[in-house]
């Protein structure tokens, strides 16, 4: 059941974003080359980063359709040929691929919740190991989350799994405390690129 409301979303996902992508392709011709960057951003990846969370852990199928609809936009926006290389095309535009952009998203998710900036419900689910009782181990002073264990893998796909999971597997410079909410994105940008 989770499965299959999961696939028909990212369907319709990228069936929404294709039709919004060719309106924005015949629409391009008219605009010079900033007006072109601010259309397709508007339009397209606005649709790939709303709710993008609920693509962490689906299969790998449905995030190559998602990844081909980003890759047609950056073409598009670059003017780049089909048979281009698309990583280059990317780091070009700074947009970071579909499965990084998630994981990019949760972890943000993560650092609003420690730093206490998050919606309740979103920082009560996810606990630190060293707020846990158990005894001091080296993970004390890394600020490594707890991630729980799930029976299933809609479980595993949840915040309280996701987002602690993503986290731990960080660079310990990317954990630290003292670092501002900007440059910490800018950072995990550039890790994950």
């Amino acid at each position: 059941m989770t499965h299959r409301l999961t696939t028909n979303y990212a369907k319709n996902y990228c069936n929404r974003t294709l039709i919004v992508k060719v309106i924005v392709e015949n629409v391009v011709t008219c605009f010079f080359k900033t007006r072109c960057r601010t259309l397709i951003q508007a339009f397209i990846s606005s649709r790939l980063d709303y709710c993008n969370s609920l693509l962490y852990g689906v299969s790998d199928n449905l995030i190559r359709r998602v990844q081909s609809v980003q890759n047609a936009a950056a073409l598009l926006l670059t003017g780049a040929g089909r048979h281009d290389h698309i990583s280059p095309v990317l780091r070009q535009v700074q947009w970071l691929p579909v499965q990084r952009r998630v994981d990019y998203r949760l972890v943000c998710f993560v650092f609003s919740s420690l730093s206490g900036h998050a919606s309740p419900y979103l920082a009560d689910d996810i606990h630190l190991v060293s707020e846990g009782p158990r005894r001091r181990l080296h993970s004390f002073t890394n600020r490594l989350y707890a991630v729980p264990r799930t029976h299933n893998t809609f479980g595993d796909r949840s915040f309280a799994v996701a987002g602690p999971r993503v986290w731990n597997s960080l660079p310990a410079h990317l954990c630290d405390g003292d670092i501002t909410y900007n440059s910490f994105r800018r950072e995990l940008k550039t890790f994950f690129f």
